[in-house]
């Protein structure tokens, strides 16, 4: 029977008025299961060379928790603008819930099962950070850069923790606005799990900037 709850729970994210959504794949579960919610979906659309987004939130209810059924190939310059759009709307509704939160779907590759990242409280910046910020940058064809020095993800850690600085700092996480959506959430998650041991040094995931 849960073999069939899934199958079915597949085939309602996957397709929505004749739709595909490629959900993005990963390889952990965040959260397994998530109750009381509404779906939302972004497909991914062309016109000649160009890139286009469909939303469609017809099924969402405000006091429920979101699912953002999100295609894996849509840049982040498409994708986030619309995130902040839904989320103002679901923050004005006088039948929104307090306990009611947002959540990114997507495929553990390694299960092959459904899993669910909560979209937490972010501050999205489409600019350059400031000039003389710590940013830790992700290109769409990559490559990881710590301000200007192009670093491995073997070195990244122990890059950062040899840095040398004078007085508590901050790093900032930017990513490039063409990054795919699937992308974006890998580096997410890679971000998180960044082990930071030298005194004064810490990550701000409360900003993302974007471009």
């Amino acid at each position: 029977m849960k073999k069939i709850i899934v199958a079915l729970l597949l085939i309602s994210l996957f397709s929505c008025q004749k739709k595909e959504v490629l959900l993005p794949q990963l390889d952990e579960t965040i959260v397994a299961d998530v109750k009381d919610h509404s779906p939302i979906y972004m497909f991914f659309e062309t016109n000649g060379k160009d890139t286009l987004i469909d939303v469609n939130r017809s099924n969402s209810i405000s006091s429920t928790n979101w699912l953002f059924n999100i295609d894996k190939r849509l840049p982040l310059k498409l994708v986030i603008p619309e995130i902040q759009k839904l989320q103002a709307k679901k923050e004005k509704s006088a039948h929104k819930s307090e306990t009611a939160e947002n959540y990114f779907t997507y495929m553990d590759k390694k299960k092959k099962t459904l899993a669910f990242l909560p979209l937490v409280e972010v501050e999205y910046v489409f600019d350059n950070p400031t000039l003389g910020m710590n940013t830790l940058y992700f290109k769409a064809d990559g490559k990881m850069y710590f301000n200007k020095q192009q670093l491995s993800e073997q070195e990244l850690e122990q890059y950062l923790n040899d840095l040398l600085i004078e007085r508590e700092s901050e790093i900032f996480i930017g990513y490039d606005k063409n990054l795919s959506f699937e992308n974006y959430l890998k580096y997410r998650l890679k971000s998180k799990k960044i082990v930071i041991k030298k005194l004064g040094l810490s990550i701000n995931y409360a900003k993302e900037f974007i471009y």
